[in-house]
């Protein structure tokens, strides 16, 4: 995609069509997703779909040349820490981040993860899911996305026993749309 074409997509996207692109039901489907799994370990789970960029950002890639998938992956960063997907019980938070512009998918674990599942299970994960996204088929590509995380989550942190509603759920079940 040339440029001007990107710096265009990503000023006419909004929140908004982030909502219209998953669909109220989606989001509900993809909410009650998460909130399933977390009850079967104790990561937290934060899924954040941000319809465009801010101009901050496509600026490095306009202006500097810089690439799009750096720069995806540095605002994903940015989302983690501003989601406060670090600050979970036992370092074990995950953000999925979708890119709606660029139906680009990050997915990023925290440190107490991290030590036991390395970035090529996280490449393979978004692997699958590319497919679905680029194709516009957006709740099937996040629902495998979080398979793919509830499967990792469950292996390494699975839940100890006792009522999932007495354990702190630290980041929110619904899906974050900026």
């Amino acid at each position: 995609m040339n440029r001007l074409t990107r710096l265009l997509r990503h000023l006419w996207l909004d929140a908004d069509d982030a909502q219209r692109a998953i669909g109220g039901d989606a989001l509900a489907r993809l909410e009650a997703r998460i909130t399933e799994s977390e009850s079967a370990h104790t990561g937290q789970i934060c899924l954040c779909i941000e319809a465009s960029l801010p101009l901050r950002y496509l600026w490095r890639t306009v202006r500097h040349g810089e690439p799009i998938g750096e720069v995806l992956r540095d605002r994903a960063l940015t989302t983690f820490g501003k989601q406060r997907v670090w600050d979970t019980e036992h370092d074990n938070g995950v953000l999925i981040y979708l890119s709606l512009a660029e139906h680009h998918l990050e997915i990023l674990a925290d440190r107490g993860l991290a030590r036991h599942v390395p970035d090529t299970d996280w490449q393979a994960v978004i692997q699958e899911c590319s497919t679905s996204l680029r194709a516009g088929r957006l709740e099937e590509g996040l629902t495998h996305a979080l398979e793919g995380v509830h499967a990792r989550l469950a292996r390494h942190f699975p839940a100890a026993g006792g009522d999932h509603a007495s354990r702190e759920n630290s980041l929110p079940d619904h899906p974050v749309l900026r």
